[in-house]
């Protein structure tokens, strides 16, 4: 929606943002051996430049080292592509299927649920509601936060092909809203 002086318009979107940041103005916070040529606030500045409204519509952050000579020459360990693509494919079916089931035909996918739906779909098991509610309480988690965290758990759980969400699955989803230094404190 964009909004100017006495004039709203609305128009259809359904994206995927992809981003990416340096850790602090030099790129080098948290590499082992380097250490950031501005000191130690310089990360902790450099990433509040990001709104926190932002930050909060962000379901998945995830920190990726730099590459070393030795990870490009060490033997291909990685899933097949090919294979990761079957288990999406067959995730999506089941979302699909499950949403089909339920009525609810505005979504096929767990990202695109309302909250009450996803609230139903994904009740967690009683030891991951207890870890739910811990890392809400600490974390300051919003209501946003909470509901996209319940969408990230169902999503792998659906990845597993698991009938329930766990505790393993709300781990999971709880540490991509997190950054390292996050995770460190609430631990």
């Amino acid at each position: 929606m964009i909004a100017r002086a006495n004039h709203r318009v609305t128009y259809p979107a359904r994206i995927q943002l992809v981003a990416a940041m340096n850790p602090c103005r030099c790129g080098m916070a948290g590499e082992p051996g380097y250490r950031c040529l501005r000191g130690d606030r310089c990360r902790t500045d450099y990433q509040a430049r990001i709104s926190g409204p932002l930050l909060d519509r962000i379901d998945l952050r995830i920190e990726v080292p730099a590459v070393s000579a030795s990870d490009l020459i060490r033997p291909d360990r990685a899933e097949k592509s090919a294979a990761v693509a079957l288990r999406v494919a067959r995730a999506r079916t089941i979302q699909r299927e499950r949403f089909e089931r339920l009525g609810a035909t505005s979504a096929t996918t767990n990202a695109h649920c309302s909250p009450s739906v996803i609230e139903e779909i994904a009740m967690p098991d009683a030891s991951g509601l207890s870890l739910l509610r811990d890392a809400s309480e600490k974390l300051g988690f919003s209501a946003r936060a909470y509901h996209r965290v319940l969408k990230v758990a169902r999503t792998l759980a659906d990845l597993e092909a698991s009938e329930t969400v766990g505790r393993i699955h709300l781990a999971e989803a709880i540490s991509y809203r997190m950054s390292s230094e996050r995770m460190a404190q609430a631990a």
